[in-house]
């Protein structure tokens, strides 16, 4: 009780919980969006209740990663070198989650890009993807986004409860961004193909911190920002063009 109060009481744990839970919130887009994305493809009965409990599972792990800060300490550590370059254990997954996102956003693509019968087109919107291949995605992601969050997080503190009230805060806040993110992505096509570039990027930028290059996260979160910006900027123009057109249209019609 008294380490508590003491901590409760103490500038510097409360600068660093305000660090670490935005922090926590810029480490969610990435999972967030993989989520979103994902969860679209499912029968729209189901979307909700998929994204809920793939949020609900990142929580769930990223809480029980914390009871076993010594041993993710320990992920850091080399285990394999090879050609004189060494793995540790959190190097190794964060190359295969790399991987994984790159895949399946490289999927995801050709998808989009290829183009089908009515019928085709038809059946897929119908069922794209069963609930256990979606919800078993989202969970190898979040083990992924997991580790890599909790080793931020043991970076910037030791007090063990002021990194479990940063991950609550960050997933209460994935949770309620959830709904209104993937309505956003289901409306705006465009965005999709957007989104799925950012899963690119950050794929790329996990395999190369796998293979020790540091990639500073402010320069990806900026290079997001200013594409999210240019792609609002032209839903905006696209928009003003088609009130412009049906302003238009209305008038020759009268």
């Amino acid at each position: 009780m008294e380490y508590l109060l003491e901590l409760a009481t103490s500038p510097t744990a409360w600068i660093a919980l305000a660090t670490l839970v935005v922090m926590e919130i810029v480490l969610g887009i990435d999972n967030l969006i993989f989520i979103s994305i994902l969860t679209n493809k499912l029968p729209v009965h189901q979307r909700t209740r998929a994204r809920r409990l793939g949020i609900s599972m990142a929580l769930i792990l990223r809480l029980g990663l914390l009871t076993t800060v010594a041993w993710i300490v320990q992920l850091t550590e080399p285990v394999i070198d090879i050609f004189g370059q060494t793995f540790s254990w959190k190097d190794m997954i964060l190359i295969a989650g790399g991987l994984f996102l790159v895949w399946k956003a490289t999927t995801e693509i050709h998808h989009s890009m290829d183009i089908k019968t009515e019928q085709e087109a038809a059946v897929s919107k119908t069922v794209v993807m069963g609930m256990a291949a979606a919800i078993g995605q989202i969970l190898m992601l979040d083990l992924v986004f997991s580790i890599d969050s909790i080793v931020t997080a043991v970076g910037m503190t030791e007090h063990l409860p002021i990194m479990v009230i940063a991950v609550i805060a960050a997933v209460i806040v994935m949770l309620v961004a959830s709904e209104p993110l993937a309505r956003f992505i289901n409306d705006n096509p465009t965005v999709v193909m957007l989104a799925l570039g950012f899963l690119i990027m950050i794929g790329m930028t996990l395999i190369a911190e796998g293979f020790g290059a540091h990639v500073p996260k402010g320069y990806v979160y900026t290079a997001m920002a200013f594409s999210a910006l240019i792609e609002v900027l032209n839903m905006l123009a696209r928009r003003a063009r088609q009130r412009k057109l049906d302003t238009e249209a209305q008038g020759q019609k009268s």
